[in-house]
């Protein structure tokens, strides 16, 4: 963990997570920085595991004024933050933080960016969806499906049956037949593991499926083109990213 201070006259925004050899969290925005003149500010990745190593990164940097946050710490941050808003409360899973006077406060843009970027592509007979995973942005995923009235179900390596959440192995031609929609919220395909795949039956896929999947970095993953080689409507994470980064910059700068 680099817990190397920034120069205390620049104001300091940061990504939290780990790992982050992925992320472009710090490109993004010190590229958005330079473009719009932007001065005296930086933006700085924090990759660390434990996520209690938080009070030390902000003890190191009296100059950080917000973070975003990425897997695996988006439901561990909320025992230090002094305040949340009602979606992080409903959900239980917050994805940036704006620090004031020293206190921290909880949002979640990831519900703009995926609501924004997943309707487009939504059509009338897309009215039930299975979430794989269960993480901090499965979290935003059922709160924005909720929203929009779509049905859903969770799919994990760990089932539980009294709380409906399906096996991979559940997911046969009958499930498929109702369930159109596929969101994946695992970092499963990420680079440089891009010939993994969630395990369902993608053979089984038709034109009326549409999928979406959080992750970026490839632009196709392996999930995204078995699907589209079934004809299935895809839609990968890119821009789910760029819209939440910009409603952070907004949380960050707005109050």
């Amino acid at each position: 963990m680099d817990e190397t201070p920034i120069a205390e006259e620049k104001r300091l925004y940061a990504l939290i997570g780990f790992p982050l050899a992925h992320s472009f969290s710090e490109r993004y925005f010190n590229a958005k920085f330079e473009k719009e003149g932007i001065k005296d500010t930086v933006f700085k990745s924090f990759s660390f595991e434990s996520i209690d190593d938080i009070k030390d990164i902000i003890k190191a940097n009296p100059n950080l004024k917000g973070f975003a946050i990425t897997i695996p710490h988006k439901k561990s941050i909320l025992p230090f933050l002094d305040g949340v808003t009602e979606e992080v409360k409903l959900m239980g899973a917050c994805n940036c933080v704006r620090i004031e006077d020293g206190k921290l406060f909880g949002f979640n843009t990831d519900v703009v960016g995926f609501e924004q970027s997943f309707i487009k592509k939504l059509q009338p007979h897309h009215t039930k969806a299975l979430i794989l995973g269960g993480g901090g942005a499965a979290a935003a995923v059922e709160f924005v499906l909720h929203k929009l009235y779509i049905d859903y179900r969770f799919v994990s390596r760990t089932p539980n049956k009294e709380k409906s959440v399906l096996s991979y192995v559940d997911i046969n031609e009958d499930i498929l037949k109702e369930y159109t929609i596929i969101i994946n919220t695992t970092p499963l395909g990420t680079f440089p593991k891009v010939d993994e795949a969630a395990n369902i039956p993608y053979h089984l896929l038709t034109p009326r499926h549409y999928l979406f999947d959080l992750v970026y970095n490839p632009a196709e993953t392996k999930f995204l083109r078995l699907g589209k080689e079934q004809g299935a409507a895809v839609e990968n994470g890119y821009e789910m990213l760029v819209l939440q980064a910009e409603e952070n910059w907004k949380i960050w700068n707005s109050y």
